[in-house]
């Protein structure tokens, strides 16, 4: 049962979000996918940017997604910081150039969860998970979210939502998801690895 953590992290805090989906997909039995998206920021800038540089080294392991990943999985679960209260370029870059798969329905069916990463507590974290279900609604996808049974939901103070797992980084991105976003994460992967082994069992 494979399960699509497919996401973008420009300084990192993302990619550790990604990671802590994964072990919760890993846990429920399913077999997590890691992927990023392609990278729209020109190399020269990059390699300018010492936090960006080490951002890069950080993931030089992840696969970069194609089209085909999408098709493979059983499950999805996305991740992208917020822009602006939206998604971020790269991931609906991404996006746009599904309409082949679009036109196929071969994302009909498939659940789906989401995460985020934002600047500040009110910088756009559920608009940013709604921008995201929108394009997978239109995939005619299973949108899977956070439930309150999930005890932190109710007590953090930061990240968090039931639209999906978040974390607070601070404005310069230089703030490490806490231990309960991570959880969240985890309990995002189970829940989603959980739902997918139910519809296809």
């Amino acid at each position: 049962m494979k399960v699509l953590i497919l996401y973008y992290s420009m300084y990192g805090n993302n990619f550790i979000m990604a990671q802590a989906v994964a072990e919760g997909v890993t846990e429920e039995g399913g077999e997590p996918m890691l992927r990023t998206v392609p990278e729209l920021i020109p190399a020269e800038v990059i390699e300018r940017d010492e936090r960006l540089k080490k951002a890069k080294d950080m993931q030089k392991d992840v696969p970069i997604a194609t089209q085909d990943d999408l098709i493979a999985c059983d499950g999805l679960i996305l991740g992208s910081p917020t822009r602006f209260g939206n998604m971020c370029a790269q991931m609906r870059n991404f996006w746009d150039l599904t309409s082949q798969i679009w036109l196929k329905g071969q994302l009909i069916g498939k659940p789906a969860g989401l995460f985020t990463s934002t600047a500040s507590i009110h910088g756009g974290q559920e608009t940013t998970l709604i921008s995201m279900m929108f394009t997978l609604i239109h995939h005619g996808m299973i949108i899977v979210g956070v439930p309150y049974s999930v005890e932190e939901l109710l007590t953090t103070e930061r990240g968090g939502t039931p639209y999906g797992a978040s974390a607070v980084v601070g404005a310069m991105a230089d703030q490490l998801p806490t231990e309960v976003d991570l959880k969240i994460g985890r309990i995002l992967g189970k829940r989603v690895t959980e739902i997918t082994g139910k519809l296809k069992g």
